[in-house]
């Protein structure tokens, strides 16, 4: 039995991943800002007789983070694994951005993953033994159009476990990354939003948009990306960087070998805006 939390789950791929931990007899813990979805993920498990410990919590909110760390150790003694899923969209033309807006998807998508990895480190360092899984995305080593504050955070969180790993390896802490490109969930349509008219992006973005939605109706859905994720939480030495669609698979490996001008050629075209 593994005791796994999980930041984000009260929708979606953690929601996903935390009932198949759970009918599996795996212990979960976890948080999300969406009270009604905590709500309704406790009943669900409750009912399949999972005794899991799940509040309503901002990932932003540091003391709510400790005093939830501490809360999971007298509970459970110690914890395997922490998938850290808690992320926001942010989408529009870079000259157009509200950067007030920005700092909020930098806060939650970087600093929230570096607070809940660095929470648990302490007690993963002393049994020597633990597993910190960040979800990233395609976008932290692909940058797309019309992406560039999204982007900049999952590249952010890419270099924070790539860096973390050289000071927790040491010690039995083994880290992995999780790359999706597409997930057939609501996250990009929340934040796909038309520029004014009259602005100069309109119809690139346009274009974009209805290219990347016909796209999600092709994608993983939450359940099939579950599978994928749980893979790596349960793999005793998860490989560091963890493509889960053929999308990422292909464009993480095309990223590799390809010249820039040609990568650049069909990432435009794949979204119709070249």
């Amino acid at each position: 039995m593994q005791v796994v939390v999980i930041t984000g789950l009260a929708q979606g791929m953690g929601r996903e991943v935390a009932l198949r931990l759970a009918a599996a007899g795996d212990a979960v813990a976890g948080f999300d800002v969406d009270a009604g979805g905590i709500e309704s993920l406790r009943g669900e498990l409750q009912a399949r007789g999972s005794d899991a410990l799940l509040t309503t919590l901002d990932v932003c909110d540091r003391p709510g983070i400790a005093a939830f760390r501490d809360e999971v150790l007298r509970k459970y003694g110690h914890v395997d694994t922490v998938l850290s899923n808690v992320g926001i969209g942010f989408f529009g033309p870079f000259e157009e951005l509200d950067l007030d807006k920005a700092s909020r998807c930098l806060e939650i998508n970087v600093m929230g993953t570096a607070a809940i990895l660095q929470a648990f480190v302490p007690s993963m360092r002393e049994r020597r033994t633990g597993k910190l899984i960040a979800v990233s995305s395609l976008v932290g080593q692909i940058p797309f159009p019309f992406e560039s504050i999204y982007s900049a955070t999952k590249f952010a969180v890419e270099g924070l476990v790539l860096s973390l790993r050289y000071e927790v390896e040491p010690f039995g802490i083994r880290v992995a990354l999780i790359q999706p490109a597409q997930v057939s969930t609501r996250f990009a349509a929340k934040i796909h939003i038309l520029p004014r008219e009259g602005s100069p992006y309109r119809e690139r973005v346009r274009r974009f948009i209805a290219r990347d939605e016909k796209l999600i109706q092709t994608a993983l859905d939450p359940a099939a990306a579950a599978e994928q994720i749980l893979r790596v939480v349960r793999a005793p030495q998860p490989k560091l960087h963890n493509p889960i669609d053929p999308q990422s698979r292909l464009f993480l490996a095309l990223n590799r070998f390809l010249p820039q001008r040609v990568r650049d050629r069909l990432l435009l075209r794949q979204m119709d805006i070249g």
